[in-house]
């Protein structure tokens, strides 16, 4: 038991001096260029390894002409198409579900078996157990069963966002793989935006946006850190009570 108060007095202290270097202090943001602690993680190998590269078709370039196809050209194509690219990512969610489900079953049974006269076994049983041939019937079972469960959901979700994105790496077959965050501080309270996943060339627009609903295995992550997201938490020496005791 005072192995068990140790430790929770050591975890109170070190959340406490965590949370007094940030007193009165906005939280810190992450440098321009800086690597940023991604909570949306990146394809896993196995996806990777399921692209394969297409046929290659040469283009003839061309030579001599007041109309150039490349990127830099009026008319060009500026969508991102290679490593290091920038593209935005729009992400509008408006999901609703309500479902409710009901179920309820019943069941009942009742077996009676009467043994009256079977090569004189009866009179044998009466021989043996005084009066047991006098219980009518000789066996006699019933059952009775029955369960009800009720569920529901209901669900309403609104997100409209967009970000900006880097193209991290090309796939064989063509597939970009994507990452991106952003930061926005408003007075002491950090709001973060996180997004991932594999999208193809063609999906493309020509405003080099792309829907969340077009990105295969899309991670998006939206949160905040600062003195609103720190109230609504529980305090640390609660979630080490609740860590402790099985109750």
């Amino acid at each position: 038991m005072k192995a068990i108060h140790v430790i929770c007095l050591t975890g109170v202290l070190a959340g406490c001096a965590g949370q007094l270097d940030s007193l009165g202090r906005p939280p810190t943001m992450t440098a321009p260029g800086a690597e940023v602690k991604m909570y949306a993680p990146q394809p896993a190998p196995e996806r990777v390894a399921l692209s394969t590269a297409p046929a290659v078709l040469e283009r003839e370039p061309t030579v001599a002409s007041l109309w150039q196809s490349g990127p830099n050209s009026l008319f060009g194509d500026r969508r991102a198409r290679v490593r290091g690219d920038i593209l935005t990512v729009v992400v509008e969610i408006d999901d609703e579900a309500d479902l409710s489900n009901v179920t309820a079953r019943a069941r009942s049974g009742q077996d009676e078996v009467e043994v009256s006269a079977l090569f004189g076994l009866p009179s044998v049983a009466d021989v043996v157990l005084p009066g047991a041939n006098t219980l009518q019937p000789a066996v006699s079972t019933s059952g009775t069963s029955n369960s009800s469960g009720s569920g529901s959901v209901a669900r309403d979700e609104e997100i409209t966002l967009r970000l900006a994105a880097t193209v991290q790496d090309i796939l064989p077959n063509g597939h970009m793989i994507i990452r991106g965050s952003q930061e926005v501080r408003v007075n002491f309270e950090l709001r973060e935006l996180q997004v991932s996943g594999i999208i193809r060339p063609e999906d493309i627009s020509r405003r080099n946006e792309i829907s969340y609903d077009k990105i295969a295995d899309a991670r998006i992550v939206y949160g905040g850190r600062g003195q609103l997201t720190d109230v609504q938490q529980p305090r640390i020496g609660q979630q080490l009570v609740d860590l402790v005791v099985p109750f």
